[in-house]
């Protein structure tokens, strides 16, 4: 089976944002948000929980109403021609939406009659995507007999159905296992290659670093930087990690992290790490890290200089941490 190609080349971005305001009651969830996304690419949207980030996602799929602002996908307006925008998108939230008490199959089924494909479309667009994900075996078993992985990748399954132009994923992978996260990075990959459209909220970096041609990073309702992820490393410094051979340690080589760097130091106490960015401009050397923590008292079993993660850039952008994909948080260092 091949992905439908979109033709883009006659259009403007495939979601374009201007000035998006959304409130509930006295909380502002989206303060003026601007967003740009060209067609045919994967973003990644970035931010702290309440960032923003779900709701405007919901607003985007015109699931929610904005308050003030423009917001257009594929090139309609999500108030004025919502219908046009919803026959254009696919959306996959971050709990699976499909039916446990009927067989995969019949899920695909009913959305493709729901999206007025006909029985004969319905079930040949169900063949193809079932044969095409791998759950061609599992097809005709109840989803509650599914895996969560399973279940994760029928959802995402759904929301292809109409071959969307513009597909909208938030937190798509949370939860699942390496194995299925792979199969559906190479999904987006693959959708991405073809002319689709991807939008993606993910709390894991480095799924946005490896799947996302720019991203965008939303904190308190606003964009506050945007750019292909190499760009947004290249704002801030080097990247300075030390592991210790004592975690009683952290605190003193936080100090003399925090003194070399200009930046605020986060500990990993479990695996007696430290690590810190410089800012931008500060030129630090490894004799120069080695000689400062050698005449503090702090013994280091290892220590090194390198380019900055996506996480150092969220981390220095937000001034908040994030999950990673190994679950090893980071804490800033008291």
């Amino acid at each position: 089976m091949s992905l439908p190609v979109y033709d883009t080349s006659r259009d403007g971005p495939a979601i374009a944002v201007e000035g998006l305001y959304k409130r509930f009651g006295k909380t502002h969830a989206l303060r003026g948000l601007d967003l740009t996304v060209p067609a045919g690419t994967v973003c990644g949207l970035l931010g702290p929980n309440g960032a923003g980030k779900t709701t405007a996602v919901r607003i985007l799929a015109t699931l929610a109403a904005p308050d003030a602002g423009r917001v257009r996908v594929a090139g309609f307006d999500v108030v004025h021609q919502a219908d046009q925008v919803r026959r254009s998108i696919g959306l996959a939230g971050q709990h699976a939406a499909v039916e446990e008490g009927i067989t995969g199959r019949d899920n695909l089924h009913l959305v493709g009659r729901l999206h007025h494909l006909g029985a004969r479309g319905a079930r040949h667009r169900a063949d193809e995507l079932l044969e095409r994900f791998g759950l061609t075996e599992a097809a005709d078993r109840l989803v509650r007999t599914y895996s969560g992985g399973m279940r994760r990748r029928l959802d995402l399954i759904a929301s292809l159905v109409t071959q969307p132009a513009v597909l909208f994923l938030d937190e798509p992978t949370t939860g699942l296992d390496p194995r299925s996260r792979n199969a559906i990075w190479t999904t987006i990959r693959e959708l991405s290659a073809s002319g689709t459209t991807v939008l993606l909220t993910t709390q894991y970096l480095d799924e946005a670093d490896r799947l996302a041609d720019d991203i965008a990073v939303v904190d308190h309702g606003r964009l506050i930087a945007s750019g292909p992820p190499e760009q947004l490393k290249s704002m801030i410094g080097t990247r300075v990690e030390v592991t210790l051979e004592d975690a009683a340690q952290l605190a003193a080589a936080a100090t003399v992290l925090a003194a070399l760097t200009g930046g605020e130091p986060i500990s990993d106490h479990a695996d007696r790490r430290i690590a810190a960015v410089t800012d931008p401009g500060r030129k630090i050397t490894l004799p120069q890290l080695i000689r400062e923590l050698d005449t503090a008292g702090v013994s280091a079993l290892d220590a090194a200089l390198g380019r900055p993660s996506l996480d150092d850039v969220f981390l220095t952008l937000t001034g908040q941490n994030t999950h990673t994909q190994d679950d090893n948080v980071l804490e800033r260092t008291a």
